[in-house]
């Protein structure tokens, strides 16, 4: 028989455990969520999505992720038959998908005229670093290019949103998605994580801070798969003391399919 003092620390240890353990506050469809917060990642270099998906993992956490076929530190591409699978995972734990434009390509500016075009500069693919004018059919092309991948190979159909590389945008630009069928998500201005700021002048630390006092219900968040510019990495450092220090304030993380700006837009485009 084991002696008080062992079951007494048995005991303390099961205690421990629970404490620690993650709280499921994934506030899925049909939970009650009434500090809702919308986290989600853009691509990048891949390096520490298999790290993020440790966390979401843990901490029960469901968001969206918007895909484009960047260049990554194994010299693929973040859509590549490599990384197939840690797509599809993702999708199986309940998580969301949008495009971020095949090509992470930027809008740089409205070319007069009609029909509507535009001069882009796309950061990866085949034209990596080479501006050009596209029509409006062909930058909704390479919105659709990203969201058909994403669906092959995840076996999921992606959200009719997506995201423009750096947020840039013009009223033109956002006719011309939405009259293909994808609306623009952007992000809060508590809600930009700034893991692409340089770490010299923003540390982990001062970020988190920053995010933890000025997060609101309702903000979308916004980080990436891996930058390649900042020195010392966000995510190892920051996404899960961030989330559980938002749930501690009373958060909870929902996908953008539960978000009220876009639930009837995505309802109407199945």
């Amino acid at each position: 028989m084991a002696s008080a003092s062992s079951r007494i620390g048995a005991a303390l240890a099961l205690s421990m455990a629970g404490a620690l353990a993650p709280v499921a506050w994934g506030a899925q469809p049909g939970t009650t969520c009434e500090k809702p917060v919308y986290l989600t990642f853009d691509t990048g270099h891949m390096g520490v999505a298999p790290l993020v998906a440790d966390v979401l993992k843990r901490q029960d956490v469901r968001v969206t992720f918007f895909a484009a076929a960047e260049r990554t530190q194994s010299d693929g591409d973040s859509l590549d038959d490599r990384w197939a699978p840690w797509w599809k995972a993702r999708a199986a734990e309940g998580n969301e998908f949008g495009s971020h434009t095949y090509d992470h390509a930027y809008w740089r500016a409205d070319v007069k005229g009609t029909p509507p075009s535009f001069r882009i500069k796309p950061s990866a693919g085949p034209q990596d670093g080479k501006e050009s004018t596209w029509s409006a059919a062909e930058y909704c092309a390479n919105i659709r290019k990203s969201s058909d991948r994403l669906a092959a190979i995840t076996g999921k159909k992606p959200l009719p949103l997506y995201r423009a590389p750096g947020g840039k945008t013009s009223p033109a630009l956002l006719a011309a998605a939405e009259g293909c069928g994808y609306k623009y998500v952007g992000w809060a201005p508590a809600g930009f994580l700034g893991d692409e700021l340089p770490s010299e002048k923003f540390s982990n630390a001062r970020l988190l801070t920053q995010a933890l006092d000025t997060i609101r219900p309702g903000d979308i968040l916004l980080a990436h798969l891996g930058i390649w510019s900042r020195k010392d990495p966000w995510a190892p450092a920051n996404l899960e003391p961030l989330i559980v220090g938002l749930k501690a304030k009373g958060f909870c993380f929902q996908t953008l399919r539960q978000h009220p700006d876009f639930r009837a837009w995505i309802a109407s485009h199945p």
